[in-house]
């Protein structure tokens, strides 16, 4: 059995039959452009298995009536509807937590003392077929699979020549202007691939004409003996660049690696709130440091080298290559207790507790009343203080969010890391395919969390 990964989506323009002659090519031709600006994927991994599941939702700019998506894999994979508002609900999820803590809107002056203690701003999270006849006996493009997966019309392709999966393509009205180069890296490698028909009616319209807007995520599940999201094929449908949304499940934390490696903005990150932190680094940010303090500096003075500047409280620029560091978004090994989050069991945020609970400001109108109302809040305050020092973990979405997240349950599991991250890829950093890693550096496992604001933490 061949072993595979698999793979991200690549646009290509889908041509009516009616219009044949208005047919448009792959991302570039003139009066039907289809963009990837921006993509998400989930990606599980099981390794004990090796099965590898993919669910991505790529985000699409152009102005093709009709387009559709090929994924390459190496084996005919399943494949599964997931709901339209899956990576809402993740982002919903993985919303950073801030610290508050308790003050009183009756108690003026005490109040502007103890906004000082709050640290970090609030956490905004944008949740937002048939073969081709030919005089050979053997078909060199074969239609393995045919059916529909939510509402969307695919077809499974084997395919053994470049040139004649290129004129597949084109006898069946998908425009290709790509090169056979792209469509031949795969084929050696003996991949499939799943073409998928999307409909842009269900997409925002622009005033141009023009349209924007996710398609309805597909989960791929395939066996694998690597951890790999190709990024080859996409190449062809970005422009200058696209921003990657990364969640990865996994046993153990996971990161890109050599240079993409998110280690050069989280090393400098936690570095930088070290001595804003009064209870210290949350989530083990301390033990990795320690880990790996001997080799920091060598870590530090690659990033300098690649042009990768951190400056605290800010997102990473471009260097003069125009390539971006891979930021860390969030990360955490699951508990019993964040499974029950997400099935409604637990809370989704501490909450703060309302020292003026009980009394408002009419009832300060009367000095003598005043003075024994002061009295509670004041002894409301230290008992919150006594009991939580640090302040209240805390985040906040709508409550009809919070309650979709049910939705994620049976996806995300105890026991297993998810890492969630971000990169920018420059269109030179995608000629190849991209092979994940577990995270670590200088042979120290970086089992660090990522869950709190840091005063250090990019918008």
């Amino acid at each position: 059995m061949r072993r595979f990964a698999p793979a991200m989506a690549a646009l290509l323009a889908w041509a009516c039959a009616s219009q044949a002659q208005a047919a448009c090519c792959y991302f570039s031709a003139k009066n039907a452009d289809i963009l990837q600006p921006a993509q998400k994927a989930f990606i599980t991994w099981d390794p004990k298995e090796n099965v590898e599941t993919f669910t991505v939702q790529p985000k699409f700019e152009g102005n093709a009536l009709d387009f559709g998506m090929v994924i390459p894999t190496p084996t005919q994979p399943k494949l599964h509807e997931m709901p339209r508002d899956f990576f809402k609900h993740l982002a919903i999820y993985s919303i950073l937590k801030k610290r508050e803590f308790p003050h009183s809107k009756l108690l003026p002056i005490e109040a502007d003392r103890l906004r000082l203690f709050a640290r970090a701003a609030v956490a905004q999270e944008s949740a937002q077929g048939d073969s081709r006849r030919d005089s050979q006996k053997k078909p060199t493009v074969v239609v393995l699979e045919a059916g529909v997966v939510g509402s969307l019309d695919y077809k499974i392709i084997e395919a053994s020549r470049a040139d004649d999966l290129f004129q597949w393509l084109k006898d069946h009205k998908y425009s290709y202007s790509g090169d056979e180069a792209t469509l031949n890296h795969y084929i050696q490698k003996k991949w499939l691939f799943t073409v998928m028909k999307i409909d842009t009616a269900q997409m925002k319209r622009n005033k141009d004409g023009s349209f924007a807007g996710e398609v309805t995520p597909t989960r791929f599940q395939f066996t694998s003996d690597k951890l790999v999201y190709p990024l080859k094929i996409t190449q062809i449908s970005v422009k200058d660049k696209t921003e990657a949304l990364f969640y990865v499940q996994a046993p153990h934390k996971v990161d890109l690696p050599g240079d993409m490696t998110y280690q050069y903005t989280w090393v400098p990150m936690l570095q930088a709130a070290m001595g804003c932190t009064p209870d210290g680094l949350p989530g083990k940010g301390v033990v990795w440091l320690k880990a790996i303090e001997g080799r920091v500096p060598v870590l530090l003075q690659r990033a300098r080298e690649l042009g990768f500047n951190f400056v605290s409280g800010q997102r990473p620029q471009p260097n003069k290559q125009g390539h971006i560091p891979t930021t860390m978004e969030w990360a955490r090994k699951l508990t019993a207790e964040d499974i029950k989050v997400l099935k409604g069991e637990g809370p989704y945020s501490e909450k703060v507790p309302d020292v003026d609970e009980g009394f408002t400001q009419a009832d300060l109108k009367d000095m003598q009343r005043a003075q024994a109302i002061y009295k509670v809040i004041r002894a409301r305050l230290e008992k919150a203080r006594q009991e939580r020092p640090f302040g209240y973990l805390v985040r906040e979405a709508p409550t009809d969010d919070v309650r979709a997240l049910q939705q994620l349950a049976g996806h995300l599991q105890a026991g297993l890391f998810i890492t969630k991250f971000r990169k920018i890829f420059a269109r030179d950093e995608m000629s190849d395919d991209l092979l994940l890693v577990p995270a670590r550096y200088n042979d120290q496992d970086d089992n660090s969390e990522y869950e709190e604001i840091l005063p250090t933490s990019p918008p």
